[in-house]
């Protein structure tokens, strides 16, 4: 069970999902102490006057669930924040714009005819809420960072490139298989909304983290830069995005949620 009484030292768990975006979260902590557990690499210490453990969450729902379970079992964390890219799938969504999940589920889960199609079994459903305060926060957060990129002009690589950039709130599916071709992306859509899960984006993680922090009862946000559509042209030039665009959203958007917190 995670600790039923906080103190101030309690950490937050600041997961990404890329080594980019971590190394800049490292770059400004202060006090940085660096441990290693379950083979992975934490760091510990002082961002934006909170106490904070980083930790990359790996590729995949089980390296994911592995990292999200020793940040409770070993660090006793109070709170879980996700950063990472994913691939656009609502009709509104672009790449350049932020989600913030409002739920995830598993797109590649299916026990039927055991259990419903997507639903966990033993569960009883098959999307895992984030938390309401959190993600709350997490919103306004970016909607900040994303101002405050605009209001930078021509100074902001990531304005010049996706001037229109906007946050979005909704549902991300999680799957371990990277969904990069226009075909299997408008199917995979479809066969979710036709079981009514209307799908914002998609990425290889976040459900496993939610799930984890369901069964232990700690809170779990997660947002999300759109690096594609998930279509035939997702892998272009995703490195570059990455360096240039998400990883620089990321340590706004985190600056915010902490200051706030």
């Amino acid at each position: 069970m995670p600790n039923t009484t906080i103190s101030s030292a309690t950490p937050t768990a600041i997961l990404s999902a890329l080594p980019q975006e971590q190394r800049g979260l490292i770059e400004l902590l202060q006090h940085p102490r660096k441990l290693s557990h379950a083979g992975r690499e934490f760091w510990q210490g002082q961002l934006h006057g909170q106490t904070v453990v980083l930790a990359l969450s790996r590729i995949g729902k089980v390296a994911a669930a592995t990292t999200a379970t020793a940040l409770i079992e070993r660090f006793g964390v109070r709170r879980m924040v996700f950063t990472g890219v994913a691939g656009g799938m609502g009709a509104n969504v672009k790449v350049g714009d932020v989600v913030v999940a409002t739920d995830f589920m598993q797109h590649d889960l299916d026990v039927s005819p055991l259990f419903p199609r997507y639903e966990v079994p033993f569960y009883r459903k098959a999307r895992f809420d984030s938390d309401a305060a959190l993600t709350s926060l997490l919103f306004q957060a970016a909607c900040r960072a994303l101002e405050s990129e605009h209001a930078k002009g021509q100074e902001s690589l990531a304005t010049r490139r996706f001037p229109g950039a906007c946050v979005h709130q909704g549902l991300v599916a999680s799957g371990d298989r990277f969904v990069s071709g226009a075909h299997e992306s408008r199917a995979l859509l479809a066969a979710l909304a036709g079981a009514g899960h209307e799908v914002l984006a998609v990425e290889m993680e976040g459900a496993a983290v939610a799930q984890v922090c369901l069964d232990y009862g700690v809170p779990f946000a997660a947002v999300r830069t759109i690096s594609d559509r998930a279509d035939d042209s997702a892998h272009v030039d995703f490195q570059r995005f990455v360096d240039e665009v998400a990883s620089r959203y990321a340590q706004a958007m985190i600056r915010q949620l902490l200051i706030a917190l």
